[in-house]
């Protein structure tokens, strides 16, 4: 599957760079495969090199900006984030810590209201999101089916009149994971959630005591993502 070739540890990808026979038999595009370089807490600095060239950005073996890169990855891993499968995060994390992360629009607020009476079948679930864009200020609402989905649609339909290209980002994957067991309801939750538009897709990551905010915070991850990968695109 897709994890044969995936590689984890730091020694273990600075060997791969040098000889990739090390730990590959053969090359993964003769049976249709690919490599790929994850990040984790086993992360050293030849992984962060190795994605930042996937990602178009020049750092070399000796370069500080890898050290303040791999600081930043392992800070926030403290916090219980957690880039493997979260990669568009991760892209996000190593441009703000470079300088290059473009800011789109400035978050303002957001409120989330979750209402069930006696004669509905289903809770009503309404979000409302406030940003500013260039100058301009925008409030907007949407109901969803959850207030995760209520938020999407009020940031998308905030952002849309914007940036016009994200009505083609959807959600396909939503995951909680409970980082504090013993905490139960109290406990810090991660999320994880997959996003994409009509040529690639990206996952994205929040973590916080309160579930709409982690949620909130792979939402917001997801939008600046595209944003910026469409501002690479267009920049010559």
């Amino acid at each position: 599957g897709k994890s044969a070739f995936a590689h984890k540890g730091g020694v273990h990808v600075s060997a791969m760079q040098k000889n990739n026979e090390t730990y590959e038999h053969i090359d993964p595009e003769t049976v249709g495969n690919n490599r790929r370089i994850l990040i984790s807490d086993l992360s050293g600095r030849s992984n962060i090199i190795y994605k930042a060239k996937e990602y178009g950005i020049d750092i070399n073996g000796n370069d500080p900006k890898g050290k303040k890169i791999l600081n930043d990855l392992k800070d926030s891993e403290q916090l219980g984030y957690q880039y493997e499968g979260a990669e568009g995060s991760f892209e996000l994390l190593m441009r703000d810590a470079l300088g290059e992360k473009e800011i789109f629009f400035e978050f303002l607020g957001f409120r989330v209201i979750v209402e069930k009476r006696l004669e509905d079948e289903q809770p009503i679930s309404e979000a409302t999101v406030k940003v500013r864009v260039n100058g301009i200020q925008e409030v907007t609402a949407a109901e969803g089916a959850g207030p995760v989905n209520a938020l999407d649609k009020a940031i998308k339909k905030a952002l849309i009149k914007f940036y016009p290209e994200l009505e083609e980002v959807n959600l396909y994957d939503y995951k909680v994971r409970i980082l504090e067991e013993k905490k139960g309801t109290r406990a810090k939750t991660r999320v994880l959630i997959e996003s994409g538009d009509h040529n690639s897709k990206w996952g994205t990551v929040g973590v916080s005591e309160n579930i709409i905010e982690a949620s909130w915070q792979a939402l917001v991850d997801s939008i600046e993502y595209k944003l910026n990968a469409l501002n690479k695109k267009n920049t010559p």
